[in-house]
């Protein structure tokens, strides 16, 4: 990375970082906010608000957020498709935590030469009554000190791609493993983040019994659908 763009990129952290502090400041207990380095996604969570949703904290890997998350493809289509310098936004998109529903939103941010190198994240809890109840209580004047439970470690990066790429085959079923079954589960896949992350694509391509050339097809074949 050159020095201009490096600078850029901790100006704009900067700046985003500012932000979620402005923001956490008038949002609820129920809503994660986070940003990404995604030149890091080992350990891509830079600054992070009410990590307790996801129970991730700065350091984190970029693979421990929700299920179904709609920002991994705003980064694969600003990468790869879109021209320009102008942030990806993704709105109000549903994801999954834990069997939780959540509410998410993502910016995806690019630098001068087109790169996207920053991820803005909002996952809002939004799963019941209970967390309604729970959203009140929040807001009543703190009457006594209670002692919280450090954050779990993040997990490895190895662990988690292997646990996604698994997850994405279970979901085959029965079903044989046909061009169609494999294009699904590549899907999956994308949706969950694997491709961001170096060796996705190689792995990805072992578990299917393809090569890393036709991972690539399928990927080509699923963003000229959407």
């Amino acid at each position: 990375m050159s020095t201009d763009a490096s600078h850029e990129h901790q100006l704009v952290f900067s700046v985003l970082k500012a932000t979620i502090r402005a923001l956490a400041s008038v949002v609820g207990q129920n809503t994660e906010i986070l940003l990404h380095d995604l030149t890091k996604p080992e350990k891509s969570v830079v600054f992070i608000a009410n990590g307790h949703i996801s129970g991730r904290q700065i350091g984190s890997p970029i693979l421990g957020g929700p299920e179904q998350d709609r920002g991994f493809t705003a980064v694969m289509q600003a990468a790869n498709v879109q021209q320009g310098t102008d942030p990806v936004v993704v709105t109000d998109y549903p994801t999954m935590l834990n069997g939780r529903t959540l509410r998410s939103a993502t910016a995806v941010f690019r630098d001068s030469t087109g790169r996207p190198f920053a991820s803005l994240c909002v996952n809002a809890d939004l799963s019941g009554l209970d967390a309604a109840q729970v959203f009140l209580d929040q807001l009543k004047p703190l009457l006594s000190t209670t002692t919280k439970e450090p954050p779990p470690e993040p997990a490895d990066m190895e662990i988690l791609m292997a646990q996604i790429i698994q997850d994405s085959l279970k979901r085959l079923g029965s079903e044989k493993m046909t061009k169609h079954a494999k294009v699904d589960a590549v899907r999956v896949m994308q949706e969950r983040g694997l491709f961001i992350v170096k060796g996705g694509v190689e792995k990805a391509a072992a578990a299917l019994g393809v090569t890393r050339f036709t991972v690539y097809n399928y990927l080509e074949q699923i963003r000229n659908t959407l």
